[in-house]
């Protein structure tokens, strides 16, 4: 990697690396920062494998020594992955539509047979156990926050409510609009700001 800056993007609960927001950064990246190594890992929808993985991949960037800048962006479930990244390494943080307190949820999945929206041959069923896994890793983050975020949020979100994440980021960069949705609509216009937040503090 030759110390280039790299961007690791987390993707929601159920998607994967083919989410429209994940491909349309990713084809952003490589026409205007080729420079910036562009990663985005299927995340397991069960927390401590995903807690597991995603830890050991940044480990696995951070001892290297030969990565540049690590920076992040994680959407719905994906915003709480980035949040307990961020919180573990020290690493910015950009935030979409973020699930703040996934373990509240979680438990209208539980008796599921579950598959990713983006397709595959993969099935998933939570237990209990997954839903008190998650909780305790919430509860693990400190507060106040003690990484540098930037909220972007849509207030016409229809899954989950953005009080909440404005809450919980407040004192952090805040971008809050009118209407839009869960997907956040014009996210494209964001992709300059995201790296300049990210990479040039």
């Amino acid at each position: 990697m030759q110390n280039r800056p790299l961007l690791i993007y987390l993707h929601g609960f159920l998607s994967s690396p083919q989410s429209t927001k994940c491909q349309l950064l990713r084809k952003w990246l490589a026409e205007a920062h080729p420079s910036i190594v562009y990663c985005a890992p299927q995340i397991s929808p069960y927390p401590a494998i995903a807690a597991h993985s995603l830890s050991g991949l940044v480990e696995s960037f951070v001892k290297s020594g030969e990565c540049g800048p690590i920076g992040l962006v994680g959407s719905s479930m994906g915003g709480f992955w980035a949040s307990y990244l961020a919180e573990r390494y020290r690493l910015p943080a950009v935030v979409v539509n973020p699930a703040v307190h996934p373990s509240h949820f979680m438990p209208n999945y539980l008796g599921q047979t579950l598959t990713p929206y983006s397709g595959g041959a993969q099935e998933y069923r939570l237990t209990p156990a997954d839903v008190d896994t998650m909780r305790q890793l919430e509860e693990s983050l400190p507060h106040p926050l003690a990484a540098r975020y930037w909220l972007l949020a849509q207030r016409g979100d229809e899954t989950l409510d953005c009080r909440e994440a404005e809450d919980f980021y407040r004192g952090q960069r805040q971008t809050l609009e009118d209407g839009g949705d869960h997907s956040f609509q014009g996210f494209a216009r964001y992709c300059a700001p995201i790296i300049e937040f990210l990479f040039n503090p």
